[in-house]
């Protein structure tokens, strides 16, 4: 069993961050979808061998890779911050990438608005964002047995 803490759009919010440092601790895998601000490299300097980094449309300094495809627990996972995607107008090219990397799931953000959706076979999943401007989210997501259940937790204002 493997637990992945899934967060977006921190846009600098560090104090809001630090609230997730004990769920960051216990996590076996941290990703951050993008738009650090510089904030991912302080989550990465934490927590390094589990830390996983994308970059967004607002990050000028490129902290890890536009698109990555995880496999944990013999689930594939692709990660994006959703820009390259037109995700703020349709999902489909989103899932449409993911089936074509052989992904059950695909992580994105960018929107700021925490969602999941099923489209096409497979499972769409926004944590939302951890700015300063609005409702705070992030996701936490179980693996076992190659199944996957993830659960969006909004934060205290």
């Amino acid at each position: 069993m493997k637990t992945i803490v899934v967060i977006s759009d921190t846009h600098g919010n560090m104090r809001k961050l630090e609230t997730l440092n004990g769920i960051f601790s216990e996590a076996d895998y941290i990703i951050h979808l993008g738009d650090t601000s510089g904030d991912g490299s302080k989550i990465r300097a934490e927590f390094p061998d589990k830390t996983v980094l994308i970059n967004g449309n607002c990050d000028l300094v490129k902290l890890g890779e536009d698109e990555t495809v995880l496999e944990i627990e013999g689930v594939k996972i692709f990660a994006t911050h959703g820009h390259l995607y037109s995700a703020k107008t349709t999902l489909k090219r989103l899932a449409d990438r993911a089936k074509e990397l052989n992904c059950k799931i695909a992580l994105y953000g960018h929107t700021h608005c925490a969602r999941e959706d099923e489209f096409d076979g497979v499972t769409l999943i926004n944590p939302g964002n951890m700015s300063r401007y609005s409702q705070n989210s992030y996701c936490y997501m179980v693996i076992n047995g190659g199944k996957a259940v993830s659960k969006i937790v909004t934060l205290p204002n």
